[in-house]
């Protein structure tokens, strides 16, 4: 009984639908905005230009995205990164011998992955580009991959339509894009939007982040893929769309906390924060949901 009691109890907080006044141009420029103040993964140089701890930190709190990207088997191939943040990831492409495209929104996130190249002696080619609006021909790419970049766009199916159209028949996009019904949204929506009658989803939308920030359910995902490959879509459905669902450091409270999360009681639920049980019993409730689609040839 209590099963469908919090079943329901969570459908209900789901159901209503994200309100905004922002139209997709002022929500775009906001979203830039914020990740020039504050590039994505900032909170863990320990000085400035020190990538070494970024990238240490980002793959202790993340390991599984080596083995989701397969760095290691991209040697040679044409690799578009939608959203390179400060490029810990594009690093790894480079290093790994493909030849790696990179594009993003945020002119400072660029620059310091440009800088996070030089520094390693490698050459990037990194362009600021909208991901909505991808500036390259259909079939140009052997790999599409974007983590945790597209849910912060005002048009993430378009974001996907696009990475579909510049990959390569028989070519392979991996995206992660945050999860709906996630520890992380319930925790949100604890400290924001219970008092104010909001939905989890509104909660995301207005606090993880950047502005505008969605959650999607796989239903919802495959259904964006449904237009892509019809009428192959029974192949790609069988085969080629495979999806994974782990925990983000934030549904463990494993990551540093933002300035806005400083107070003694805050340090206290760090401190104290069940994350042994979560990983036993809460493992659908991840906010990372990795996503991997081969093009029909």
């Amino acid at each position: 009984m209590h099963k469908f009691v919090l079943r329901d109890a969570f459908a209900i907080l789901y159901a209503f639908a994200v309100a905004t006044a922002a139209t997709s141009p002022e929500l775009k420029t906001s979203v830039a905005e914020f990740w020039n103040a504050e590039p994505c993964g900032t909170r863990y140089l320990e000085r400035e230009s020190d990538f070494t701890a970024h990238a240490r930190s980002r793959y202790a709190l993340e390991p599984h995205i080596p083995r989701f990207a397969k760095f290691n088997e991209s040697a040679g191939l044409r690799v578009l990164e939608v959203g390179v943040g400060m490029g810990a990831d594009y690093e790894q492409w480079l290093k790994a011998g493909a030849n790696a495209t990179g594009v993003d929104l945020s002119a400072t996130s660029l620059a310091q992955a440009r800088r996070r190249c030089e520094l390693a002696g490698l050459k990037p080619d990194l362009q600021l580009a909208d991901a909505e609006n991808l500036p390259f021909a259909d079939k140009t790419f052997d790999v599409v991959y974007s983590y945790g970049v597209l849910h912060h766009s005002p048009d993430t199916a378009k974001c996907l339509r696009e990475a579909w159209r510049v990959l390569k028949p028989g070519g392979e996009a991996r995206i992660m894009l945050y999860h709906h019904r996630s520890i992380t949204g319930f925790l949100l929506w604890l400290r924001y939007g219970m008092w104010r009658a909001q939905s989890i989803r509104q909660c995301v939308y207005e606090r993880l982040e950047s502005p505008g920030t969605k959650t999607f359910t796989v239903a919802e995902v495959r259904s964006v893929f449904v237009g892509f490959s019809n009428p192959q879509f029974a192949d790609l459905q069988q085969n080629d769309l495979r999806f994974e669902q782990v925990f983000s450091p934030g549904d463990l409270l494993l990551h540093r906390p933002s300035a806005r999360f400083q107070s003694p009681l805050y340090r206290l639920v760090w401190k104290l924060f069940p994350r042994n049980l979560v990983r036993k019993f809460g493992k659908r409730w991840g906010l990372f949901l990795l996503i991997t689609a081969r093009k029909p040839k």
